[in-house]
């Protein structure tokens, strides 16, 4: 069925639905009333089905949350901008990587023009919002590519800029923050309680980079010259607002005092939430090159995964449904003509995995769309109640769905704790946005961001082929 049928379907709630209206509804959520109550027993007791839908993204297609939208962000201190050379600098690097938006701290301008705004960003990051240096010490500005995000809001602080984000491509918001942390010690707990502050509503999406100017572990330093008070508060700020760090994939420090026996600390960082995370779980995080300053400019944008061919994976709650076992009978009974044992059992694996792939196609297929199809035919039928008598087939076609939608959410829990590879918490005793962040973060371990040659470094997925 396509978008110009399902719109029509979907004006003809205004009068009773037909039998042809409900059978087509049911092959779109793809009913089974033998199988319905099965992921309905698997909902669990904490009730994680029904609250799932209040999130304030269930509505958007799953398909367009943002993980193949490439929308790159640069944080970097300048250490000035007060030079045409430091100008051009930023500019080419804003170029070079194709920025949407770009992060500046200690910019050390105190007065901004339209003009100036162009020769730091260029044509493609002619918007910004600024917080003016003192004199020549500090600053920080947001710049943003306007063909591709909009910025709804802004605030700006003493130490920090606060923007509302929406990627103009897929229409998802999240809120971003870059802060220039102060030096001196004495201001420091001012501006944790600033940070604390610009958290946004509980849920959602929220992004945080910069010069922080202070460490929340011993490591992010490379010596014991450390102040454990300062790592101790500001760990607990990290805790309060629900953060946790994005590392950094090749670079371990981000700013160096560049003497002989250098003094090295990760002070620039990015720090998002479960949400975001959420949203952006192929996103990456790279350090390029200090250039002119000597903070390491942190990237951070979508890393493009090869296709791979569809493999075989088995779902631990296959076996509840029905037709399961009659499946894996048929295809490991059909004879093999072979003699050696280990062909026969070979041929017979792959003719169960090549039986199980179609039977769960017509079980489990597209099921997040699915859920969101029934989601929007009850509220459809909700509506439609409020003005007239539902029939005996919209009343069954009704309780039929509020039951796949239990089971929908069950099933997509249920998959992602297999996922995640957590074993020792039961299906029911945690929510699918904890499995969820345990995926992403196995996922970003596993990837392989660069192969360092003898002459150079390959990150391109064909490039990394021909050296592998």
């Amino acid at each position: 069925m396509n978008a110009k049928a399902a719109e029509a379907l979907i004006k003809r709630f205004n009068e009773p639905l037909t039998d042809t209206d409900i059978l087509a509804i049911a092959k779109l959520t793809n009913l089974d009333p033998a199988a319905l109550r099965v992921p309905a027993d698997m909902q669990g007791p904490d009730g994680e089905a029904p609250e799932a839908m209040l999130s304030p993204f269930a509505g958007a297609d799953p398909s367009c949350l943002m993980t193949d939208t490439n929308c790159p962000i640069m944080s970097w201190n300048i250490r000035g901008l007060n030079t045409p050379a430091r100008r051009a600098v930023v500019s080419e690097a804003a170029e070079a990587h194709k920025l949407a938006i770009l992060c500046l701290q200690e910019t050390k301008i105190e007065a901004w023009s339209r003009p100036l705004v162009r020769e730091v960003g260029g044509a493609r990051l002619a918007d910004c919002v600024v917080l003016p240096a003192s004199g020549t010490r500090g600053g920080a500005a947001i710049s943003w590519d306007s063909s591709v995000v909009d910025v709804q809001s802004h605030a700006v602080g003493q130490f920090s800029i606060t923007v509302s984000v929406i990627i103009m491509a897929t229409s998802t918001p999240y809120w971003l923050t870059t802060v220039y942390g102060p030096v001196d010690d004495s201001r420091k707990d001012e501006f944790l309680s600033e940070v604390a502050r610009a958290a946004p509503p509980t849920n959602n999406p929220w992004l945080i980079n910069s010069d922080f100017n202070l460490i929340y572990k011993a490591s992010d330093k490379n010596n014991s010259n450390i102040n454990r008070r300062m790592i101790g508060k500001f760990r607990a700020a990290i805790d309060a607002t629900g953060l946790r760090e994005i590392r950094c994939k090749n670079r371990r420090y981000t700013w160096s005092n560049e003497r002989d026996d250098p003094t090295l600390v990760s002070i620039n960082k990015f720090f998002c939430n479960n949400a975001w995370d959420a949203l952006f779980p192929s996103f990456l995080l790279h350090a390029t090159s200090t250039s002119c300053s000597d903070h390491c400019p942190l990237l951070l944008a979508a890393a493009s995964a090869p296709r791979r061919p569809a493999r075989f994976r088995f779902e631990s709650f296959w076996p509840r449904f029905p037709r399961f076992h009659a499946t894996v009978q048929h295809a490991w009974d059909r004879p093999v003509a072979s003699s050696c044992a280990f062909r026969r059992i070979h041929v017979k694996l792959d003719r169960v995995a090549k039986d199980l792939k179609i039977w769960a196609k017509g079980f489990f297929s597209s099921t997040r769309l699915q859920l969101h199809i029934a989601n929007e035919v009850v509220l459809r039928l909700d509506i439609a109640q409020e003005h007239r008598r539902l029939s005996s087939s919209e009343l069954g076609l009704r309780k039929q769905l509020k039951l796949r939608v239990l089971g929908l959410a069950a099933i997509e829990r249920a998959r992602k704790r297999q996922a995640s590879r957590i074993t020792w918490l039961r299906a029911g005793d945690a929510r699918t946005s904890f499995f969820q962040a345990k995926i992403n973060s196995r996922r970003q371990k596993n990837f392989i961001h660069a192969i360092h040659t003898t002459d150079s470094i390959v990150t391109s997925h064909d490039d990394k082929a021909k050296e592998g």
